[in-house]
């Protein structure tokens, strides 16, 4: 017996005794389609006529419209989930660019364990010393930056942080790295000097900063103008002798 779904139309073989003679449902393995099949071969549902032939089309229709809906969710996950995938994707390969024009994603960066170098420089060769001019305890730390990044990159400051044991900071110093502008895996330098260095510092710490964010010297203090005998600041007076007659 060759059964026909009345869905897809796709055609089995069966052997009559599997249909047994009060007939059996059988389903499509191809669409899903469930009908049943009397002992004569003709779909039909038990105890009642077999459907009509625009009934079977209807049907017909509806599932076609079924599976496109289905494949047009499918295919719109898809894409939606690769869409998700390629800006995470990018957001992890770019994190550095992404970090230097949104600062404040270094965090969510270092969370996830992933590294950021907004400034795209390393250090290297980093040199300290430690001399006294007189009793005047001075430290000078002087090293390179390196461009690792794929653009010329306008160079930023230097900060060099003096911390004591406890890890507490006691000191700084910012200096600039010159060349102003460094090409990509080029290699610039800086020399930073910190006078009257406190005794209890105990490491050094280095990071880039922005120039911008370099704090302005402390203006130098102004010695105190020596009174005069009368009480009164000393003024200039004008020569009687050249005063006009």
């Amino acid at each position: 017996m060759i059964l026909t779904c009345p869905s897809c139309e796709t055609q089995y073989f069966a052997d009559d005794s599997t249909i047994g003679e009060s007939g059996r449902t059988v389903k499509c393995a191809a669409c899903g389609h469930s009908w049943f099949v009397n002992p004569k071969g003709v779909p039909g549902v038990s105890g009642a006529a077999a459907p009509a032939a625009h009934e079977v089309y209807r049907e017909r229709v509806r599932e076609q419209r079924r599976r496109k809906s289905r494949v047009a969710a499918t295919v719109s996950w898809i894409v939606t989930a690769a869409v998700f995938f390629s800006l995470g994707l990018a957001a992890i390969i770019f994190r550095n660019d992404v970090v230097k024009f949104w600062p404040e994603s270094a965090a969510a960066y270092k969370r996830i364990g992933f590294s950021v170098n907004r400034f795209g420089l390393e250090f290297s060769d980093i040199e300290r010393s430690r001399t006294f001019n007189d009793t005047i305890p001075i430290v000078t730390v002087s090293g390179k930056v390196v461009n690792v990044a794929r653009t010329t990159i306008d160079t930023p400051a230097v900060r060099v942080s003096l911390m004591d044991e406890q890890g507490k900071q006691v000191a700084a110093k910012y200096g600039k790295v010159n060349p102003v502008q460094l090409p990509a895996g080029e290699t610039g330098a800086f020399l930073i000097v910190l006078e009257q260095a406190p005794m209890e510092s105990f490491e050094i710490e280095l990071s880039f900063v922005d120039r911008a964010d370099i704090p302005p010297d402390p203006e130098p203090a102004t010695a105190p103008t020596e009174p005069s005998e009368s009480g009164g600041t000393d003024e200039t007076t004008p020569d009687p002798e050249s005063a006009p007659e």
